[in-house]
């Protein structure tokens, strides 16, 4: 599957393939991805993002969960997508990371309007959820900015390396969306 956002920005099913790209961007991003996402000590080497690829594949198949590749003038910058796809509810959670090198295109906030787009106009959901740290104001601006409800706050939602963070839990209904 493939969304094309612009000439630049294009969204596509993560495959094998893409492994050794998705690993060494998540290597050279390591120091900065690791103060929000809590997987990073589990993705040492090549054969963890193989093995994290299988399962986006697996769930890809199954229909629960759909994960792409953000391409950003030819080249993997990121990955976002439908953490869970839930068809009996019709909500999906969206989650993403970007790169370190490419914040500040705007990218990310083109990625998750074009997964809301694709949630409400091709898989026919009525809710799309985006949980992010309390702490995190880069990824809480994307549903913010996309205007999202705000619909509580989760505490102790995760596990982050030595201490528990807060999600701040955003909502957007098939009938707000624009």
């Amino acid at each position: 599957m493939q969304i094309t956002i612009n000439p630049e920005l294009t969204l596509r099913t993560i495959t094998l393939e893409d492994a050794e790209a998705v690993f060494t961007l998540t290597d050279n991003s390591r120091d900065y991805l690791r103060e929000w996402l809590p997987w990073l000590d589990f993705t040492q080497e090549l054969s963890d993002t193989l093995g994290y690829i299988e399962g986006c594949i697996a769930g890809y198949e199954a229909k629960t969960s759909l994960s792409l590749v953000i391409l950003f003038r030819d080249k993997i910058v990121g990955i976002a997508g439908f953490n869970t796809i839930n068809k009996a509810n019709k909500i999906a959670a969206i989650g993403y990371w970007l790169g370190k090198d490419a914040q500040g295109y705007g990218i990310m906030t083109k990625t998750v309007q074009a997964l809301i787009q694709y949630a409400f106009d091709e898989l026919h959901l009525n809710k799309v959820e985006i949980r992010a740290a309390a702490g995190n104001t880069k990824s809480r601006a994307i549903p913010e900015r996309l205007g999202f409800k705000t619909e509580g706050t989760i505490r102790a939602a995760e596990w982050l390396y030595d201490h528990y963070v807060d999600h701040v839990l955003y909502g957007m209904l098939a009938s707000e969306w624009k």
